[in-house]
């Protein structure tokens, strides 16, 4: 999935992007109060950590113009303000979760993917259709119980459409979940990728149906 990390510490910011690009997820990094809110505005996320104090504009102000909007966008509140009235505060004006720094990586990872989770519906860490397996902790796909080798790309868009078991994904859509700003994206990608994909799943009982010139699809 695609997630914002807004923090203002680079260092911390960099060590977050790879742990969680480490498990497939595409990933864009800013700094800044202000270009955040535009990026949220403008672009699709999944997932938003974020930090409060920012130059620009404080995180509590992003949060409340993100509610506002109505905007559908999971959001982690990632900072070292800890103490109850601030934690309050920071639930009541929209967060999903709530981290105070130091914090350990796992335990972020793993209350990331409760959060994508949670935003689609889906508890249970595991997907099952036909034959075919996909477990979204340790990013493992296997078929009757068998590992299938499948790239990080192949990964999320199997992971997509699992998610979306019945719903036809459009390509453009798979791509703003699957590319940050540093990928190269291209529509073209999607199709080469979908087709290794059926390719590597074909004995899984699981068809990925093309629409045509709608998109994609896993039928249950």
């Amino acid at each position: 999935m695609r997630i914002l990390i807004v923090e203002d510490n680079l260092v911390l910011a960099d060590k977050i992007a790879a742990a969680l690009r480490q498990t497939d997820h595409a990933v864009d990094l800013v700094h800044d109060g202000e270009d955040a809110l535009r990026l949220v505005l403008q672009e699709t996320f999944d997932l938003l950590i974020l930090d409060l104090s920012l130059p620009g504009l404080d995180g509590i102000e992003i949060l409340k113009t993100v509610r506002a909007r109505k905007i559908n966008l999971p959001v982690m509140i990632l900072t070292a303000r800890g103490n109850l009235d601030e934690r309050v505060a920071g639930l009541d004006a929209g967060a999903d979760d709530y981290m105070v720094k130091p914090f350990e990586l796992s335990e972020l990872e793993a209350r990331a993917r409760a959060l994508l989770r949670r935003n689609i519906g889906q508890r249970n860490p595991t997907i099952t259709v036909g034959k075919l397996t996909f477990n979204s902790v340790d990013r493992s796909v296997t078929i009757d119980g068998q590992p299938v080798s499948l790239t990080p790309r192949e990964r999320g868009v199997l992971e997509i459409l699992l998610l979306n078991v019945s719903q036809v994904i459009s390509k453009e859509k798979i791509a703003l979940h699957l590319f940050g700003f540093d990928d190269e994206a291209s529509v073209k990608s999607i199709e080469l990728y979908i087709s290794r994909l059926r390719k590597k799943i074909a004995s899984g009982d699981v068809e990925v149906r093309t629409i045509r010139g709608l998109g994609y699809m896993i039928d249950e």
